[in-house]
């Protein structure tokens, strides 16, 4: 039975599918796009119309081609969402589901509108494949006036922050700096009853997303900022409390997983969110990221007492020289002492580790591998690093860059520029150090299950040691 065809005036899209992503499908994991939620609610606000189709669940792009026939939107508005940086790494495989969309969406007569990492980068190109206007940057207000022109005048010339076919002008709009008067993203367009439902077969639990700020204004010369760049806003404590009040009354998450690239940033602002969720009653466990600089005492207790389970670190590399190099800006002795705070507080801790930044050798590896070693993190993440456009790092690697400049997936871990060791070296050094810690976890906690499959890890050990080292004597690197 086909369901009845309605008029909506926008439907909303993006192209992150959870099916596309063999690694992270296989964690299953999956949040809503807040980013797209947030656009919803934003022009909603104002008066439009709005339905979203939500593609992290679904199984191709062929269920938005369903979404438009079932809607019969004006505007197809891909609107990809900003604080899932695998959208902001502009994987392959859904750069080309962005761009089947586009198509499917104008074969259908709608204006399509494009906003996103990817498309701010590269415009010119979304606009090749069909794209009436895309948006540069951060969105809302942007499609807001872009929308308002379109159906007083048929035309959206003179937008700042919008370019299109006709003009290809790029000026950036001024960042939202009030967040507080943003409306809460629209949960109620999103299957909410169908996340949890993957959630608690898979996990046991239901994990919803939030976020408190937008922009980081740190400077590691790696990370791509193509939305906010250096700029850095943030909500007050009091309108997050409000939101996880409203959350836990309305959709009764077991877990709460803020998307910010950093936490509480400005002063005492844990502090005061961790007694503003206790007041009112809102306490709901969560997951965050912070810098291993801005863990000191004061914010570890705060954390732990705002219902903090878990923080990741973008802890990087055990080598001072690489974190120089990176302009991280904080010390190898941090990253130490924020596990050590955290851990005094009862809550976990996880690494994000890179490898393969230029400079690094075989001694820098090993730094990193004791690092993990001696700080013993409860879970860790690992890539190799990654050129991403508008950064130092990809201004500094570019000419080196190949005709692949993308990984397809976020399990490629492919070296697209001429690194210390080639791609081989480190998809096998992924392996090596993920054995090696889950073998030493499962020594630390007596787990039962990780004891049992000991032998696994120690036999992976060996085999990928000898093959890093076969390979470290074919390709000459210190």
């Amino acid at each position: 039975m086909t369901e009845p065809q309605t008029m909506t005036t926008i439907l909303f899209g993006q192209s992150y599918y959870l099916r596309f992503d063999p690694k992270l499908w296989d964690a299953m994991m999956p949040y809503p796009p807040l980013g797209t939620m947030y656009a919803a609610s934003y022009v909603r606000a104002h008066g439009y119309d709005a339905a979203i189709f939500d593609a992290m669940l679904a199984g191709s792009e062929a269920e938005w081609g369903d979404a438009l026939d079932r809607h019969q939107p004006k505007y197809a508005v891909i609107f990809e969402d900003n604080f899932n940086y695998l959208s902001k790494m502009c994987l392959l495989r859904m750069r080309e589901a962005a761009f089947s969309m586009i198509q499917m969406a104008r074969a259908r007569g709608c204006v399509v509108i494009v906003c996103g990492a990817d498309a701010t980068d590269h415009y010119a190109e979304y606009l090749e494949q069909g794209a009436d206007h895309v948006l540069l940057g951060e969105g809302e207000e942007t499609l807001l006036e872009a929308l308002t022109r379109l159906e007083v005048q048929k035309e959206a010339e003179g937008v700042v922050g919008l370019v299109s076919r006709s003009t290809q002008h790029a000026v950036r709009r001024p960042d939202i700096t009030n967040l507080d008067a943003l409306p809460f993203p629209a949960w109620d367009l999103i299957d909410v009853e169908k996340y949890r439902s993957v959630w608690m077969k898979r996990h046991g639990y239901f994990s919803m997303n939030m976020v408190t700020t937008r922009g980081c204004p740190y400077h590691c010369n790696w990370c791509a900022k193509p939305i906010w760049g250096q700029r850095y806003n943030s909500r007050s404590p009091e309108n997050v409390a409000a939101e996880l009040k409203w959350l836990k009354d309305m959709y009764r998450p077991d877990h709460i997983w803020f998307a910010d690239d950093i936490l509480g940033l400005k002063p005492r602002w844990i502090e005061r969110f961790a007694e503003l969720v206790k007041e009112a009653d809102a306490l709901v466990p969560f997951k965050c990221l912070q810098r291993a600089d801005l863990v000191t005492e004061k914010t570890a207790a705060a954390l732990a007492r705002a219902g903090c389970k878990t923080v990741w670190v973008g802890a990087e590399s055990g080598s001072q020289k690489i974190l120089d190099a990176m302009e991280k800006g904080d010390k190898v002795e941090d990253i130490a002492n924020a596990a050590r705070l955290l851990r005094a507080n009862g809550i976990e801790v996880g690494f994000f580790l890179q490898f393969g930044y230029p400079g690094e050798t075989w001694d820098d590896i090993q730094k990193t591998l004791q690092m993990v070693r001696d700080c013993a993190p409860d879970d860790i993440g690992i890539s190799v690093s990654y050129p991403m456009p508008g950064t130092k790092f990809f201004e500094r690697v570019k000419l080196e860059l190949g005709e692949k400049q993308n990984w397809v997936d976020s399990q490629d871990l492919a070296m697209l520029y001429r690194g210390p060791y080639p791609t081989e070296f480190y998809r096998v050094l992924h392996g090596r150090v993920h054995h090696e810690f889950r073998l030493r976890r499962a020594w630390r906690t007596s787990e039962a299950r990780g004891l049992l499959r000991a032998p696994y890890h120690l036999i992976g050990i060996l085999r990928s040691e000898m093959r890093l080292r076969k390979l470290r004597s074919l390709y000459v690197n210190p």
